[in-house]
């Protein structure tokens, strides 16, 4: 078992308060903006990210943000995407895989 330093947990919470603040600006083409202009069909604490070959538009807990699993996709996303772009959070996989892997988040 590794033994993770304050610095590299600082690290980490930094890169996912940038990644939050990027997803707050998805979803607006689809509905209307609260007066914060983050999208009302987003619940309070989830983000919308798009998946797959068509786009598809999920709406995931931020708790997802935690699991290794889930920043595994979010490193090939930057790779692939980069953050810095208007049309989502894109995460390249299926989404039979998305779908299954963000099911076995949920039950643990």
């Amino acid at each position: 078992m590794a033994i993770r330093s304050k610095s590299s947990k600082l690290a980490q919470n930094t890169v996912l308060k940038q990644i939050l603040r990027r997803c707050a600006s998805l979803g607006k083409k689809y509905d209307e903006e609260d007066d914060q202009g983050l999208p009302v069909d987003v619940p309070k604490g989830h983000f919308a990210v798009y998946v797959g070959e068509n786009r598809s538009r999920y709406i995931v807990p931020i708790s997802f943000l935690t699991h290794p699993q889930f920043q595994s996709l979010l490193r090939q996303a930057e790779e692939e995407f980069g953050f810095d772009h208007h049309k989502g959070l894109t995460i390249p996989c299926q989404e039979v895989v998305f779908r299954s892997l963000t099911s076995i988040m949920l039950r643990s």
